[in-house]
């Protein structure tokens, strides 16, 4: 006698039925934290292979600056924005068509400097990249990211490693805690040698040298002498264009 049939309703209804890759729960608990962090790397990695990409030049700042700021913040825009567009035009960004794009600016894809430097590579027709990231204030991608390019994190540890990981130089404006928070990141990379030889270049030393007291840690034995020779500090966005172009990569 065989079995009567009988609907299957409360099954498949259940979330249990559901295909994993279509649980939402699932995915979002905490046992597939490691599987999100995977997506998150191989999500915007796949992106940019496909779009040629094999290095960048990482620009931080304030993302309070505004284009016309009060006191230094509309010339730290306007530079940001001139460094942007001169590394686009110059340092390989344009390339495309079969060869590598080097050298492409990638901001944390915000507003204020990382706008900035964004529109300065619209403004020379090429492609930028934007690593946003969810906060609890909700922080919109900036108008000037390449929307193919523009990608959404929500940790922090997997968004700086993006960040890391393609530069060929780190370009820091003037800024806050996160500004410094990324920067130390990537000295401290630099200084232990667990990220390849890159510059590092401060850009309106005034600003900087008023800020940190760098020499006070040499001074008591915190770095070495060559740690400090990490740094470089430029005047404008064109000066850290020059130092820069002497040590990137030559362009096949």
């Amino acid at each position: 006698m065989t079995d009567p049939v009988v609907a299957s309703t409360a099954q498949t209804a259940s979330p249990a039925y559901l295909l994993p890759v279509a649980d939402a729960a699932f995915l979002l608990g905490d046992s597939m934290r490691g599987v999100r962090f995977l997506m998150e790397f191989a999500k915007a990695d796949e992106a940019l292979r496909a779009w040629g990409v094999t290095s960048t030049i990482v620009v931080f700042g304030s993302s309070r600056v505004t284009e016309n700021g009060p006191g230094d913040h509309a010339r730290w825009y306007a530079e940001a924005r001139r460094f942007a567009a001169l590394a686009s035009r110059e340092g390989g960004a344009l390339d495309g068509d079969g060869r590598p794009r080097r050298n492409v600016i990638a901001t944390g894809g915000g507003p204020g400097i990382m706008a900035a430097a964004n529109r300065g590579a619209a403004d020379a027709g090429a492609p930028s990249i934007g690593f946003n990231i969810s906060l609890p204030q909700e922080q919109e991608p900036n108008a000037w990211s390449t929307p193919d390019l523009t990608f959404r994190f929500h940790y922090f540890a997997m968004r700086k490693m993006h960040l890391a990981m393609r530069a060929n130089a780190l370009v820091v404006f003037p800024g806050g805690f996160g500004t410094l928070d990324e920067l130390f990141e990537i000295l401290t990379l630099r200084q232990t040698g667990k990220m390849r030889p890159v510059p590092v270049i401060l850009v309106d030393k005034a600003y900087w040298t008023d800020l940190i007291r760098f020499e006070v840690l040499l001074a008591n034995g915190f770095v070495s002498p060559g740690d400090m020779e990490l740094i470089q500090f430029a005047e404008d966005g064109a000066d850290a264009w020059r130092r820069l172009a002497l040590s990137l990569p030559a362009r096949e």
